[in-house]
């Protein structure tokens, strides 16, 4: 079970810093830059990366 978690805890850094490299690709280096650094901190505080990425997308709807 513990495996479990690590992939998940792995696919989740991936998958924010995948949203990084789509900020950076338009243009949007802050947001980028805050991806990244919650993909880096993901590794300490499990879910920041998700929270992270929700947020930027929540953020991207109400503009």
């Amino acid at each position: 079970m513990a495996t479990l978690g690590k992939s998940a805890s792995r696919a989740s850094t991936v998958s924010t810093i995948i949203d990084a490299a789509m900020s950076f690709r338009r243009g949007k280096r802050k947001r980028g830059l805050l991806l990244l650094g919650a993909a880096a901190l993901s590794r300490r505080i499990p879910g920041l990366g998700t929270l992270a990425s929700i947020l930027v997308r929540v953020s991207r709807r109400f503009r």
